[in-house]
C-alpha cells in the first residue's frame, strides 16, 4: 500500500488532496495487477462515477486501508451500476473456504460491491467467537441443570428451578446481574434447541460479516430489553432463556432482507423466511402457552413471553441500522442516534419503574424462591 501512496502523491504535487480521474485511471492501468481484482474494480467504479474529474486522496487511502466512509460508498454507487465484470456468484475454481465466504456474503449483504469487498477482505481472524461461545455456555448450563434437577424436558416445572441464582425473578430484581444472566437458563430442551439453532444459523454468519462487537451489541441489547420489558409489562413473572437476544438478531436479519429484497441473492429466500417466521411463531406460541399454563409451584407463574417482544423491538430498530451499514461508521447515521436514544430512554424508564412502580402499585408479588 505504501508504494501506491507514494505513486499517488506524485500526481498531486500541490497537496490539494485531489488528483484528476485521468491520472488516477492511468495509475490503475499501469499497476492494477498488484491489487485484488475486486478492489481494483471498486477503484475503477470510483473513477467512472466521479463527475467532477477528480478523485479524493483520502477515499483512496480508506479503500487501501480497508476503511470505507459514507462519502466513499455514495461515490461508488453510481459506478457500481455500470460494473461489467461478472458477479461473485459466477466465479469458478474456488476452494471450499472461499465458497463458504461467498455463501455468507450472499446470505447477509444486499449489494454486489459489498459482497466482493467482504470476500476479498475476510480473513477469519478473529473467527465468529461470540455466538459460538455464548451457545456453548448456554448448552453447558442447561446440561448442568439437567443433571442437578434430573430433568431435561420442561425443567421450569421442577420445584427447585427458580432457586437458581441466574434467572430473573421479580422479588430479586435488585440483583442487577439477573437482567442479563437469565439467558443461561432455559425452560427445557425444546426451548434451548430452537434458540441454539436460530442463533447459530443466523448469528454466526452475521458475526462473520459485521464483527463480534456489533453483533454482540445487538444480542445483549435484545437480552437486556427483554428482561426490562418483562419487569415493566409482566411484573409478577420470572424470565428465562436467550430468546430476547435471538429474536433481536433474527428480526433484524429478516427486516434487512425485506427492506433490500431485490438486492438479496440468497437462495430460496421466501421459503426460508417463511420457515424462520414459523419457527419463531412456534417458539413464541409455546412461551405464551407456558406463561398461562397452571404453575407447578403456585403462586409464582411460569416465565414470561415479553422478552421475545423486547428482542424484536431492538432488532427492527438498532439491529436493522447496524446490518444496513456494513463497515460504515454508525456515528454518522442519524437514525442510529435516534434509535439509540430511544433505547437508552427505555432503559432509564425501566430502571426508575423497577425502583418506584412496584411499591406504588402495591403489587402482590410471588414469594422469593
Amino acid at each position: 500500500m505504501d508504494k501506491y501512496m507514494k505513486r499517488l502523491a506524485k500526481f498531486d504535487p500541490d497537496n490539494t488532496g485531489y488528483i484528476s480521474t485521468e491520472k488516477f485511471r492511468s495509475l490503475l492501468q499501469r499497476h492494477g495487477s498488484e491489487l485484488d481484482p475486486h478492489k481494483l474494480e471498486v477503484l475503477l467504479a470510483l473513477a467512472d462515477s466521479n463527475s467532477e474529474g477528480r478523485i479524493c486522496y483520502q477515499d483512496f487511502v480508506n479503500l487501501m486501508s480497508n476503511k470505507r466512509s459514507n462519502s466513499f460508498r455514495q461515490a461508488i454507487l453510481q459506478g457500481n451500476r455500470r460494473l461489467c465484470s461478472k458477479a461473485l456468484l459466477e466465479e469458478t475454481g474456488l476452494s471450499l473456504s472461499q465458497r463458504l465466504i461467498r455463501h455468507v456474503a450472499y446470505e447477509t449483504l444486499p449489494r454486489e460491491i459489498d459482497r466482493k469487498w467482504y470476500y476479498d477482505s475476510y480473513t477469519c481472524c478473529p473467527p465468529p467467537w461470540f455466538m459460538i461461545t455464548i451457545t456453548i455456555v448456554e448448552v453447558a448450563f442447561f446440561l448442568y441443570n439437567g443433571v442437578v434437577l434430573d430433568r431435561f424436558v420442561l425443567q421450569v416445572s421442577h420445584p427447585l428451578y427458580l432457586k437458581n441464582a441466574l434467572l430473573y425473578h421479580p422479588q430479586l430484581r435488585a440483583q442487577a446481574w439477573r437482567y442479563l444472566t437469565y439467558i443461561f437458563m432455559h425452560a427445557g430442551i425444546e426451548h434451548l434447541g430452537l434458540n441454539v439453532v436460530l442463533q447459530l444459523l443466523v448469528g454466526v454468519p452475521l458475526e462473520m460479516v459485521h464483527g463480534a462487537a456489533r453483533i454482540s451489541f445487538v444480542y445483549i441489547a435484545g437480552v437486556v430489553a427483554g428482561s426490562l420489558a418483562v419487569s415493566v409489562a409482566d411484573m409478577t413473572a420470572p424470565v428465562v432463556g436467550s430468546s430476547g437476544g435471538v429474536y433481536a438478531l433474527v428480526s433484524a436479519h429478516l427486516a434487512n432482507i425485506v427492506m433490500n429484497w431485490s438486492g438479496m441473492k440468497c437462495q430460496f429466500k421466501l421459503l426460508r423466511m417463511a420457515v424462520a417466521l414459523i419457527c419463531m411463531s412456534f417458539e413464541f406460541g409455546r412461551a405464551v402457552w407456558l406463561r398461562f399454563h397452571p404453575s407447578a409451584y403456585p403462586p409464582c407463574p411460569h416465565p414470561s413471553f415479553m422478552a421475545h417482544l423486547g428482542g424484536v423491538m431492538v432488532g427492527i430498530t438498532l439491529g436493522v441500522i447496524i446490518l444496513r451499514n456494513y463497515e460504515q461508521r454508525l456515528q454518522d447515521q442519524t437514525l442510529w442516534w435516534i434509535f439509540l436514544s430511544i433505547y437508552v430512554i427505555f432503559v432509564l424508564f425501566a430502571i426508575f419503574w423497577n425502583i418506584f412502580a412496584y411499591s406504588l402499585l402495591d403489587l402482590k408479588l410471588p414469594p422469593p424462591p
